[in-house]
């Protein structure tokens, strides 16, 4: 499965477990305009840690970025970032509590015009990610972004 979209966010449901509870946890911190260089940082390391390398890394920290930045310049500023690997896969939720995506921007996005400024963020991690779910409303957005830590087609990882 590509790509989801649900009606309604579940915004703080990616954060009830403690830590202490998620040892697949990498990464739960809170952001704002002055965090993204190092939430975009602090990603990319933990995740080569956990063994994601090359394009794929490079993929995943922009589409991680994107909807980061997304978030500090639509959607009130600041939000939060929950990295975890779990049934081989890593997994980035970005949650806001601004207006939510407006539906142009979620039904299957196509490849943004070359004069439209903007619209591309959503667009590239729909590219860069194995699944990307999208729970948006008038009370915030969780973005969901999953890709593979083995090579796609791989049926273990050593």
């Amino acid at each position: 499965m590509k790509q989801g979209v649900r009606p309604a966010p579940a915004a703080e449901a990616a954060f009830a477990e403690p830590p202490s509870r998620n040892p697949g946890r990498l990464v739960d911190r809170r952001f704002g305009r002055d965090d993204i260089t190092l939430v975009r940082h602090e990603t990319s390391a933990r995740l080569r840690e956990a063994g994601l390398g090359g394009d794929r890394l490079h993929g995943f920290i922009l589409a991680v970025n994107e909807v980061v930045t997304n978030v500090v310049l639509h959607a009130g500023g600041h939000g939060r970032v929950l990295l975890r690997v779990a049934d081989g896969s890593a997994w980035c939720a970005v949650t806001d509590s601004g207006p939510g995506i407006p539906a142009r921007y979620l039904a299957s996005p196509d490849v943004p015009e070359a004069f439209e400024v903007g619209g591309r963020g959503i667009w590239l991690a729909y590219q860069l990610c194995d699944e990307v779910t999208v729970a948006t409303g008038p009370i915030g957005t969780t973005i969901e972004l999953r890709i593979l830590l083995g090579t796609p087609g791989e049926t273990s990882r050593p």
